[in-house]
């Protein structure tokens, strides 16, 4: 199998113009050489860039904090660089941060969903840039769960928020050097900015046929099998249930305490939801929602990656879930993620239209057509900023 090269291979053997330059690296612990090595410690050691300091999203520079916390600046132990958070009392680099640095460079591997705020971290540098007149050299690295399946509704404007930014389809298969041209061009940034690409990588390949090793890009994202499932399991981040933090199979465990797993299943089986199986379970939270109790619930097995609908399928789970017991059924109330006013569900839904139709009682396909014309006008927008 010939393996895809990232663009982090690329800048290591050929720097072009940034050679003898000072640069900051935007990075988590994906930011790595096929052979595991990561880019701080080979842009450290290469005698191509000055690397002057490190910039942590989401999770931090090396993923050891957990979700909704905020991280903190520090000193990188692996370098002994200054560490800048991107997540915590800023979420942009300032002037102060880019002091003395000529270009930021960017290597996170996403995970394909509007949901996940490395993507907002770039795009809030991106306009940093932008402002302070630095060049920003974006790394492509492949979305692992495909860039032919694009699904999900698109984000209302008026809901956005750091877990939506810009009006993309809730599956939007695209990589990150790809969103970097949309957010350039449809945000008319102006902005000095290269995409390296990669090489050998194609739209319809899994993330298990480029190759690459995985990486978690975040302490509850272990397999790619999460990243597959995330489009529609990060959902449930608005509501009491549990998307199984806190055990070894997050966002594929759904369950509470007041759940029969057994009814859940069978109702369930009842819409005939393509690519999945549902399987009764019981287990224990040892963090984060209903941590220490026996929860009943579902384990979601995706049998066909092609015919899974994530966003469909996990949104009927919730409505399946809240009419099983409407009484102990909660919305997950702000703050969350930055928003103090509009509920969680609503700003990861980017609608408040799919929370009132489940409210009402009304079927979540009949939503379906109309997020189909979304995908579809999406899929237009997105066509010229394809580079694979």
């Amino acid at each position: 199998m010939r393996r895809v090269r990232t663009g982090l291979e690329y800048l290591l053997t050929r720097p072009g113009k940034l050679r003898g330059r000072r640069v900051g690296l935007i990075a988590n612990p994906t930011a790595v050489t096929p052979d595991l090595v990561h880019a701080a410690r080979a842009l450290k050691g290469s005698s191509a860039v000055r690397l002057v300091a490190l910039f942590g999203p989401e999770h931090g520079v090396w993923a050891d904090v957990q979700d909704l916390v905020e991280v903190p600046d520090g000193r990188d132990p692996a370098t002994g660089l200054k560490a800048y958070s991107l997540y915590g009392r800023r979420r942009s680099p300032t002037a102060e941060m880019l002091e003395g640095i000529d270009a930021l460079i960017f290597d996170i591997q996403d995970v394909g969903s509007r949901y996940y705020t490395f993507v907002y971290t770039l795009l809030n540098a991106m306009e940093a840039c932008a402002k302070l007149g630095r060049e920003i050299v974006v790394l492509d690295r492949p979305n692992p769960i495909g860039g032919v399946a694009v699904s999900g509704n698109v984000l209302k404007p008026s809901f956005t928020s750091f877990v939506g930014m810009h009006p993309l389809a809730a599956c939007h298969g695209m990589t990150v050097g790809e969103l970097a041209l949309m957010f350039r061009a449809e945000r008319h940034l102006d902005l000095d900015m290269r995409v390296i690409q990669m090489k050998g990588w194609k739209r319809e390949m899994s993330f298990e046929e480029t190759g690459l090793p995985w990486v978690m890009p975040s302490p509850n994202m272990p397999t790619v099998d999460t990243a597959y499932v995330y489009p529609g399991a990060c959902l449930l981040e608005g509501t009491n249930l549990s998307e199984g933090r806190g055990t070894t199979r997050p966002f594929e465990l759904v369950g509470a305490p007041w759940l029969d797993p057994w009814k859940l299943d069978r109702d369930l089986d009842h819409y005939g939801l393509p690519g999945v199986v549902f399987r009764p379970v019981f287990f224990r939270p040892t963090f984060q929602k209903h941590k220490g109790e026996l929860c009943g619930g579902v384990q979601v097995h995706v049998r066909n990656r092609k015919l899974f609908n994530p966003f469909l399928t996990y949104l009927t789970l919730i409505q399946v879930a809240r009419r099983q017991n409407p009484e102990r059924f909660e919305w997950r109330q702000p703050p969350y993620e930055y928003e103090r006013e509009k509920l969680p569900f609503d700003i990861l839904c980017g609608t408040d239209e799919i929370r009132q139709t489940i409210e009402a009682g009304r079927l979540i396909r009949q939503l379906v057509p109309i997020w189909t014309a979304e995908v579809g006008a999406f899929k237009r927008r997105r066509q010229r900023f394809l580079l694979y």
